[in-house]
């Protein structure tokens, strides 16, 4: 299976079809007058969002994209046909981006949402078009314009209400799996997790959220150590994070330093994304003794001078895990009433997103300038992966399972 979240393509409208010049030549009919019509219009190129598409893999295959031309225009005020519009599939979370100018010329959030990222070119006109009073006989035609040519880079950022984060082998997959019917890998080993997952959690009827697990965060993350940088962008789009910690760690991480690792990694990365809500869920409580559970797990609030929720958990039981669901649910319920009575605080929710994202792509667009330096320096560090890694072609980042 491969999961690819960036892809750079090329896109070209159709040309405008040019107009005719043309004169009626019949029977019986000396001065016919012009009858030459106007050419056809260019097709577009769009991007639909599409059910059944999850990733941006076909895109790495297929670079160039055209749209068709219009026809010229014929004679008897034919118009020349209209060029086919291109429809080009993308899933659910893609945001395009302009590569010459980067300029964002959208973002694509739900299904069947369109997006016209380059204009057909206009029909020119046909000698019929200029027949005037004064000019019965004309021979004056247009082209038809060209259409618009872009070079467009896509990036899939998951949707998702709720994202967890972690260490590796923290069960943020084996949390995923008890709370919701996804079904991620699940192995005593850390980076079992290679992809993002989703899963949808329902509370009750009609009451249901998504929550995504990303691949498992190291010290480094934010620099490009392990996993992270390919997937930490995937967070920027999540309403409140579930910080998962290991209560009972196979190695020599404690699960203070776990926590607070992951914290300065997300800080470096997005400042923003580090301000969000953010809860401590602390697993793997199945493994401690049940008379150390509580004071374990009081101390660790108490050196970490926690002041958000917290909740104690055993995944792989499903231990916990109800009042968990329930909070997060009332939590996103508030939320969205809020915002729907507060145009300020709605405004200032999209605020904050649009500056999450911008922090995201400026540190990844950093780390992949790095990279082609390191490349070229012919200087390899931890996380780089060259056979895999394309330059001249501005950083494809595709991890295989």
């Amino acid at each position: 299976m491969k999961f690819v979240d960036e892809a750079t393509i090329a896109v070209e409208a159709g040309k405008g079809g040019n107009g005719c010049l043309s004169f009626r030549r019949e029977k019986y009919i000396p001065k016919g007058g012009p009858d030459g019509g106007d050419g056809g219009d260019g097709g577009s190129v769009i991007l639909v969002v599409g059910e059944s598409i999850n990733t941006l893999i076909d895109y790495q295959f297929t670079r160039y994209h055209r749209a068709e031309s219009g026809e010229q225009g014929r004679g008897r005020e034919c118009t020349g046909a209209k060029g086919e519009d291109l429809y080009l599939q993308v899933p659910v979370g893609t945001t395009v981006f302009d590569v010459d100018t980067e300029e964002v010329l959208g973002d694509l959030t739900e299904i069947d949402q369109e997006l016209v990222v380059s204009q057909g070119g206009f029909h020119g006109l046909g000698n019929t078009r200029y027949k005037s009073s004064t000019n019965r006989s004309p021979r004056q035609t247009s082209k038809g314009s060209e259409g618009e040519s872009r070079n467009l880079r896509l990036e899939l950022k998951v949707l998702a209400d709720v994202g967890l984060l972690g260490m590796p082998n923290a069960g943020k997959s084996t949390l995923i799996r008890s709370i919701s019917a996804a079904k991620p890998k699940v192995a005593n080993y850390p980076f079992t997790t290679l992809v993002p997952n989703l899963g949808v959690v329902r509370v009750q009827e009609h009451k249901s959220f998504v929550v995504a697990d990303i691949p498992g965060l190291i010290e480094g993350a934010a620099e490009g150590a392990g996993l992270g940088i390919r997937f930490l962008k995937h967070l920027v789009r999540t309403r409140l994070l579930l910080h998962v910690v290991d209560m009972a760690p196979y190695d020599d991480v404690t699960p203070e330093h776990a926590v607070r690792a992951i914290a300065a990694e997300i800080e470096k990365f997005s400042p923003t994304l580090a301000s969000r809500e953010r809860w401590l869920v602390l697993n793997k409580l199945d493994l401690l003794p049940e008379a150390q559970q509580k004071e374990v797990c009081a101390q660790l609030v108490e050196v970490l001078d926690w002041k958000g929720p917290v909740y104690n958990i055993s995944a792989i039981k499903s231990e916990g895990l109800k009042p968990l669901c329930h909070d997060i649910m009332t939590w996103i319920d508030a939320r969205n009433e809020a915002e729907a009575e507060d145009e300020e605080l709605a405004e200032a929710e999209l605020a904050l997103k649009v500056q999450m994202q911008h922090e995201a792509r400026e540190n990844v667009e950093a780390f992949k300038l790095a990279r082609i330096a390191r490349k070229r320096a012919g200087v390899e560090q931890e996380g780089d992966d060259f056979d895999d890694f394309d330059d001249e072609d501005g950083a494809e980042f595709i991890y295989a399972e």
